[in-house]
């Protein structure tokens, strides 16, 4: 006579399911996060010792940076398990951004700077002569 144990593959896989659940509520804590934790991701002294004019140009980069970031986001959402991989691959990076621009956008204010003008075309180059005002040319086939 043989003997049966019983089997249970029932308990071990819920238990499984459970625990994944459990990890997965876990984690998602960590996503609402987000921008509120600005210290962690950026150094507050970074910007204290910068000019005017270097902050505008490190806010000009930021913004351009956070634009790229939350581009290369939207991208790879368009994928397979795309919100997973935006999430764990390019969110800390845009959190750090946001923190650096709060940063800078702070030491803009304490500094009380102002947007430079923007250069117009016709005043930054001098205007070029009209061609045949400086004079008759020599034929272009003679060699001197």
């Amino acid at each position: 006579m043989s003997v049966r144990l019983p089997r249970r593959p029932n308990l071990s896989r819920a238990a499984a399911i459970v625990a994944l659940f459990a990890s997965a509520a876990g984690v998602s804590g960590c996503a609402q996060i987000g921008d509120s934790v600005p210290s962690a991701f950026a150094d507050p002294a970074k910007y204290d010792l910068y000019d005017c004019k270097q902050l505008e140009t490190e806010r000009k980069n930021l913004t351009s940076r956070a634009t790229d970031q939350e581009k290369l986001m939207a991208k790879a959402e368009t994928g397979v398990g795309g919100t997973v991989v935006s999430e764990m691959v390019y969110r800390n990076e845009l959190i750090s951004i946001h923190a650096q621009q709060r940063l800078a956008d702070q030491a803009w204010r304490a500094n009380k700077c102002h947007e430079s003008p923007p250069d117009t075309p016709a005043a930054a180059a001098p205007a070029a002569p009209a061609p045949g005002a400086t004079g008759p040319r020599a034929p272009r086939g003679l060699v001197h």
